[in-house]
């Protein structure tokens, strides 16, 4: 149990939000209805209660039974299963004291020793609500933090007679073309459902389908009576006319198969000249494409109707999925954390088929696919605790650019680029200028790692740094902005030479009798440490003079010379 004091005023959330709740104590809130509100945050996203607030957001205090605050975290421990912990804190707002009960997020589910499981969520005028969980959400819930595998749970009421022979033969045709585990084209039938997971036993002994061997080789029939949460559209829309939209309940392969041919069409390529080989450029990576639609199919949540969307419009190509990102999966770590599937014998039978790429690191195929061909890094922006949105931009290629990184590429002897550096790269050419810190937010690792990454750019004599270590920054390089036909862009971001600062401090000097530090950030673009060395060599060389020291020091020009 923690309780602390805290007597200065505090200010208030503004409202009631999916991690706030405000409870009423004029009337003594109930133990009961208190730690359901706590559970309901706990099986959410955690948050805080503020006890002794109204819904509206004025406090009008605790009642005299919980003003002492003694035993309150005791008594939620005691009354929810697992005993939930949480930090209990004194705050005075407006001259009364309220309670602030900080509760974690649960690492699984939480129920009140009454046996009842609660959630938060958002109604449809904005505003939060406690609701019951329902058996499907619980389990839902436990996929997401990894405590079951829902995919390798086998299907009530389905026999190996509904796998489908044909979708069989698909599977093997799969593994050859995508280069899977040609191990399993040795099997026979049934050692190759126990190989993917795709059947278990029964207690009795008998061999029955899971989900992930129905979601990969059961027929359609049976996938649309069983699994009813399993289904996918394609569409295709031209300011706001509707070209394609056609919703499907394939297995897996094949729905990956049919929505590739439909989207053949509207991916028109072009091909370039890059030293003695042409190279198409598709308006969307084939790969990439492939990659983010699998993991699509493969990492939804199955508990949740919904389909997963494939869209393609004027602004470029959604890929949406029923079910957020797994726990532990941030959008600042996409990059660098560990393979975490929702639906873990699903996703290695895919890989092991060679549809998905078997190290686990898809995302950066993904990213990949945009990037070397000069366009905007993939967007997850709009990826929320329901659904994982991924946009793909479609606008034209910078051809020079992918000729850049093909000629770079060719002198590693076809070692493909790092995925940090072609970010790096990709974020230089839309800002034209980064530093360590702000590379690193990009590449989702440490500054550390950011600057190893430029460096090695530098030496490949793609990125040119200037200033020194501490404030070093970057820019493309002089030879890259030759080859875009850009040398004055490449002039404007490296800024002026050290010569051409000694002269334009010199000439302000000259008309103007003194200059300060300020003045010389200001007039050369410089950081505050540049400012001072310049104007130290320029003492030293006994070009200038300085009178005054500190804040107060300017420099004038030496009249001895």
């Amino acid at each position: 149990m923690s309780v602390r004091r805290n007597n200065p005023s505090h200010p208030l959330p503004p409202a009631e939000t999916l991690t706030v709740e405000f409870k009423s104590d004029r009337k003594r809130l109930s133990d009961t209805d208190l730690v359901e509100a706590l559970v309901g945050l706990a099986n959410t996203e955690g948050g805080e209660l503020w006890l002794g607030v109204e819904d509206d957001g004025h406090a009008t205090g605790l009642h005299p039974d919980h003003a002492a605050l003694l035993g309150l975290a005791g008594m939620v421990a005691a009354r929810t299963s697992p005993a939930m912990q949480v930090n209990v804190e004194s705050v005075e707002v407006d001259g009364l004291k309220v309670a602030r009960i900080r509760v974690p997020k649960a690492q699984g589910e939480v129920a009140t020793q009454a046996g009842v499981y609660l959630r938060r969520r958002i109604k449809h005028d904005g505003t939060p609500e406690c609701v019951p969980m329902l058996p499907h959400e619980r389990i839902s819930r436990a996929s997401s933090f990894g405590l079951v595998d829902v995919s390798a749970q086998p299907v009530l009421g389905c026999t190996l007679a509904d796998f489908d022979p044909l979708e069989r033969e698909r599977l093997r045709q799969a593994v050859q073309k995508y280069g899977g585990d040609r191990v399993l084209l040795e099997l026979d039938d049934e050692a190759l459902d126990g190989a993917l997971g795709f059947s278990t036993r029964t207690p009795a002994g008998e061999r029955v389908p899971t989900l992930a061997g129905l979601l990969v080789i059961g027929r359609e029939s049976v996938l649309h009576e069983r699994v009813a949460t399993h289904e996918f559209a394609f569409q295709v829309l031209a300011r706001e006319a509707v070209s394609f939209n056609e919703f499907r309940r394939f297995p897996l392969l094949k729905a990956l198969d049919w929505l590739e041919t439909n989207f053949r069409p509207y991916n028109p390529e072009k091909e370039v000249q890059v030293g003695l080989f042409r190279v198409p450029i598709p308006k969307v990576d084939m790969g990439a494409f492939r990659e983010a639609v699998a993991n699509a199919l493969v990492h939804r949540d199955y508990h949740r109707l919904g389909a997963v969307h494939v869209r393609l419009d004027d602004h470029g190509l959604t890929i949406s999925n029923p079910g957020g990102l797994v726990d532990g999966v941030t959008l600042h770590n996409l990059l660098t954390t560990a393979p975490r599937p929702r639906n873990p014998a699903l996703a290695d039978a895919m890989k092991r088929i060679g549809i998905v790429e078997r190290s686990g690191r898809g995302v950066d195929k993904i990213y990949r696919g945009m990037l070397r061909f000069g366009r905007p890094e993939p967007d997850y922006s709009r990826t929320d605790s329901n659904s994982v949105v991924l946009q793909l931009a479609t606008v034209e290629a910078d051809e020079v650019f992918l000729q850049l990184i093909i000629g770079q590429e060719n002198r590693l002897s076809g070692t493909a680029l790092p995925i940090d550096s072609l970010i790096a790269l990709a974020v230089l050419r839309e800002q034209k200028r980064l530093g360590m810190d702000e590379l690193a937010q990009h590449i989702h690792r440490d500054s550390t790692q950011a600057r190893r990454t430029l460096e090695s750019l530098v030496e490949a004599g793609l990125v040119q740094p200037h200033g020194n270590t501490r404030n070093r920054s970057y820019t493309l390089s002089a030879e890259v902005y030759q080859a875009k036909g850009q040398h004055v862009a490449y002039t404007r971001q490296a800024g002026f030479s050290s010569l051409q600062n000694e002269q334009m401090v010199l000439s302000h000097v000259r008309h103007h009798g003194q200059i300060r530090r300020s003045e010389v950030i200001d007039l050369c673009h410089l950081t505050d440490d540049q400012a001072a060395k310049l104007l130290k060599r320029l003492k030293d060389e006994g070009r200038l003079v300085k009178s005054g020291e500190r804040r107060w020091a300017f420099y004038t020009l030496n009249e001895l010379l």
